[in-house]
């Protein structure tokens, strides 16, 4: 992946470009040692492109700079319902020639109206995801999740899921390393799984054990151990039924796959930097063997834990 084309359109949301700029399109930090990219942003109509928060933009370039991008964003606009046939026939080029597609937030209804989502699992803000499922019945909307990788199109949730996204595609592309290391110059949380609810309830029940935050800081620091939900329970002074209520209040998942999630990133940085054996990593990052490793592991990243060494070691 080299060059990344990001489509603007009248009503552009400032969030939403400003959030695919700071991944993809930030200048070389050696410090970092993260991949940089050949990022234009471009419009049906050259010139000043109508901002949604009082301000304009002026983009020189029109579509035909996607016309060979590797990863073509869509970026959501205010006006999301109208659709500029020249953009739905760029989302089209892009996606027949194998080109990545992103729509972030409401520009999901961009891939949905060209067709390339017909038959594809796909999100966008949860306000909108009923009305996409009565407007496009063959897309398979998923309401409650962060973003929705299916083949080569990724369709975001929206604001900050938008940030999520796309270091989900960096990780694929480039590994864990990067995707941390872009993380931290955006100063965010390095990963944040699909799965995750889009909306996390913040107000629980009142309880006299402390938040969460500090057991959480505690499993990343023994993963190798047990962590059934009986044991985090005891530890956290709850009851199994409160903790395991108040862990997906808190985190958007569920005890066991949050802990699976951390495990599996564990590993990654595990097989990015070190020649450990694919035993030593299980036991390591708390999945025990190898083959609970390759299940795990396999399943979130659709390869190998060999094979993921090869493409990603440093």
């Amino acid at each position: 992946m080299h060059k990344v084309a990001v489509v603007v359109e009248d009503g552009a949301e400032p969030f939403g470009l400003g959030s695919l700029v700071e991944v993809w399109g930030e200048p070389e930090h050696p410090e970092d040692r993260t991949p940089t990219f050949d990022f234009q942003v471009c419009t049906p109509r050259p010139g000043r492109v109508r901002g949604r928060s009082d301000f304009d933009l002026i983009v020189d370039r029109g579509l035909d700079a996607a016309a060979d991008a590797d990863l073509v964003c869509l970026a959501p606009k205010y006006g999301f319902l109208d659709h500029d046939p020249a953009v739905l026939d760029l989302v089209r080029a892009s996606h027949d020639r194998g080109a990545y597609l992103y729509a972030h937030c409401s520009a999901a209804f961009v891939l949905a109206e060209a067709g390339v989502l017909d038959g594809r699992s796909a999100t966008t803000h949860w306000r909108f995801t009923e009305r996409m499922a009565r407007m496009y019945p063959r897309v398979r909307v998923q309401p409650d999740v962060l973003y929705v990788h299916d083949g080569r199109v990724v369709t975001g949730a929206g604001s900050a899921a938008g940030i999520d996204a796309s270091l989900h595609l960096m990780r694929e592309e480039f590994g864990a390393a990067a995707a941390a290391a872009t993380a931290r110059r955006i100063v965010v949380p390095p990963h944040r799984d699909g799965g995750q609810a889009q909306y996390i309830a913040r107000q629980v029940p009142a309880c006299d054990a402390e938040t969460l935050g500090p057991l959480l800081g505690w499993i990343l620091q023994h993963l190798a151990e047990d962590h059934a939900v009986e044991t985090l329970a005891e530890r956290a002074h709850m009851s199994p039924r409160t903790f395991a209520r108040r862990f997906r209040d808190e985190t958007g998942a569920t005890p066991h796959a949050w802990v699976n999630e951390q495990r599996v990133r564990a590993a990654e940085e595990l097989l990015e930097r070190t020649d450990l054996s694919i035993d030593r990593v299980a036991a390591d990052v708390g999945f025990g063997t190898a083959a609970t490793l390759r299940h795990h592991f396999s399943r979130v990243r659709g390869v190998s834990p060999q094979v993921y060494r090869r493409q990603f070691a440093c």
